[in-house]
C-alpha cells in the first residue's frame, strides 16, 4: 500500500489527471491548493535577499499550485496513476511541471473500500 503525492505546477491540466485517475482504478484522491516555498518568499512582500537570476525566473512561475494525494493499495493501479499522469505531463524533469513521488503507507484509520 502506497501514498501518491503529486504537485501540480500545471494547474489546467488538473481534470485530465483525475480523468486519468479513475481510468486507472483510483477510488479517490484529496487536492489541496498549495503554493511554494520559492514563490511565497518573492511573492509575500518581504525584503529577502535572493539570487537574480532565481528570482527572475520565480517571478515568471505561477504563484499557486495543487497538491494531490491518494492511498492506492494495488501496486498494479499504482502503476497505471502514474503512466497517467506522465502521459498528461509529459516530460517531468522539465522546470515548472511540478514533482510526483510514492510513499509505503503502514496503516490506514478511517478508509473503506
Amino acid at each position: 500500500m502506497n501514498i501518491l503525492f503529486l504537485v501540480l505546477n500545471e494547474t489546467e491540466y488538473l481534470d485530465e489527471i483525475l480523468d486519468g485517475f479513475v481510468d486507472a482504478g483510483v477510488k479517490g484522491a484529496t487536492i489541496l491548493d498549495s503554493q511554494g516555498m520559492g514563490s511565497a518568499l518573492t511573492n509575500g512582500g518581504k525584503d529577502i535577499p535572493f539570487f537574480g537570476g532565481l528570482r527572475n525566473l520565480l517571478d515568471d512561475a505561477k504563484p499557486y499550485n495543487k497538491t494531490i494525494f491518494t492511498v492506492i493499495e494495488d501496486d498494479e493501479i499504482l502503476d497505471k496513476a502514474v503512466k497517467s499522469v506522465k502521459n498528461v505531463l509529459g516530460d517531468m524533469a522539465k522546470p515548472g511541471v511540478g514533482l510526483m513521488f510514492t510513499l509505503p503507507v503502514g496503516k490506514i484509520y478511517g478508509m473503506r473500500d
